[in-house]
């Protein structure tokens, strides 16, 4: 009797996790089916019902952007979904379809499946070129540079032609057998001989442009949005909330010892020179109730001074706050933006030459890891103490210095051992005599 009551339960358990199995294939099929609707609905009414073209002068560059990665996402979906579906149809046999019958599970009708079917591929096959993805990427000869989805205009299909390498590859990634030098010579031979050579050029400068244009965008987009968003919240949405709950009055003048000493040594100053200019002018001799009225007027003038900067220092805390959540949601964003200017600094790096990349190797470890760098960290770090109104804690300071450029030292050297010596050991070579 327990035996039974266990199996009936163990069936119970089971029976929602079996019948979500034998529902696979439709539930995938009629997934990539409501994504390739969706490819549709796109065209239709953005594109007239024709494939969705980067070339389309009708829109600008961030309008096909978003269209470019809502593509990309959908094809992917759709693609993956019709993979699923035919894996789950090679799994379930006549078996399986009794035991659904059992479980109340109805199949579509075949003639709706194959419906489904048809409508996906007319949709994904106008982007797809020779059996491979294009989701209106460019499809290139080895000398056109490759770019991101996002960036790329689509180029028509071409008749093939003779190419040692059969997907462009970035540099950091083409190891073989020959140089490069002699394989990209080749491949500058063939792109000469070529008839079409003339279009394709045209076709790599418009999407160099666009990928420049793109990437200078972008990087200008985080340095301002985030400088942006701080000064606006700080002037009317941390600034006033800080002003009404501290008040005008507030006891608190200093946030920390380090303001307050510099207060004291401020006024002990003046006190100072308001006796060496009366010592050396011929005026009558100040009194001591005239000294002490004047040492209240500028202890006064040192507080209020000192009371603005606390309040500007917990204003500029929170500010902070609100510019790094809209950095962050700008990266999250434009991920089709970040793999651009990848790709674009990608180039850049790796069209130097070997002496300029030894140049930039040399300058950037010396600012930041060389012998004059803790200097430059301990500037750093004081200033942002005094930015959030933090007293500058030397022992965190000295700590600081004492790891992390040598931990960024060791990654930089890693770098340049695992990756820069094979992507190009004559720039290391280079570095290395210019270093000694």
């Amino acid at each position: 009797m327990k035996n039974s009551v266990f199996s009936q339960k163990i069936y119970h358990l089971l029976l929602p996790a079996y019948r979500w199995y034998l529902q696979t294939p439709e539930r995938s099929l009629d997934e990539a089916y409501q994504a390739a609707l969706k490819i549709k609905e796109i065209e239709s009414k953005h594109f007239n019902g024709n494939k969705i073209d980067v070339d389309s002068a009708t829109y600008s560059n961030s309008v096909m952007d978003y269209f470019e990665s809502d593509l990309k996402k959908l094809l992917k979906i759709s693609r993956m979904r019709l993979t699923e579906f035919r894996a789950s149809r090679w799994f379930l046999n006549e078996e399986n379809q009794k035991a659904a019958n059992k479980a109340g599970i109805e199949y579509p009708n075949p003639s709706l499946v194959l419906e489904k079917l048809n409508f996906i591929d007319q949709v994904i096959s106008k982007y797809t070129i020779s059996g491979e993805p294009a989701t209106s990427s460019i499809v290139t000869k080895p000398q056109v540079l490759p770019v991101e989805s996002a960036i790329a205009p689509p180029l028509p299909p071409k008749k093939p032609t003779p190419n040692p390498e059969k997907k462009p590859q970035r540099k950091a990634d083409t190891l073989g057998i020959l140089p490069r030098s002699i394989l990209s010579t080749i491949t500058r031979l063939q792109v000469e001989l070529d008839p079409n050579s003339e279009q394709d050029v045209v076709q790599n400068f418009r999407q160099t442009q666009r990928r420049t244009i793109i990437s200078i965008r972008f990087i200008l987009l985080l340095i301002i949005v985030p400088l942006l968003t701080h000064q606006l919240a700080k002037i009317f949405v941390v600034g006033p909330l800080v002003d009404h709950f501290r008040g005008p009055e507030q006891v608190q003048v200093f946030l920390n010892f380090e303001m307050e000493e510099e207060a004291i040594g401020e006024l002990q100053r003046f006190e100072e020179k308001i006796k060496f200019q009366n010592l050396i002018s011929n005026a009558p001799p100040l009194t001591p109730e005239q000294i002490e009225t004047e040492m209240q007027e500028k202890a006064r003038e040192i507080a209020e001074e000192f009371r603005g900067e606390s309040a500007n220092a917990i204003k500029n805390v929170f500010s902070d706050i609100f510019s790094v959540g809209a950095f962050i949601w700008l990266l999250l964003v434009s991920k089709s933006s970040i793999g651009v200017i990848k790709d674009f600094f990608d180039h850049i790096v790796y069209g130097l030459s070997d002496s300029a990349k030894a140049f930039i190797i040399i300058l950037f470890t010396d600012v930041f890891v060389g012998f004059h760098s803790p200097h430059g960290w301990e500037v750093i770090l004081e200033g942002l103490s005094r930015h959030w109104g933090l007293p500058a804690n030397r022992d965190f300071i000295f700590l600081f210095i004492a790891t992390f450029p040598v931990i960024l030292d060791t990654i930089f050297k890693y770098w340049i051992f695992r990756y820069l010596n094979r992507i190009s050991p004559s720039a290391v070579a280079t570095y290395r005599n210019m270093n000694e």
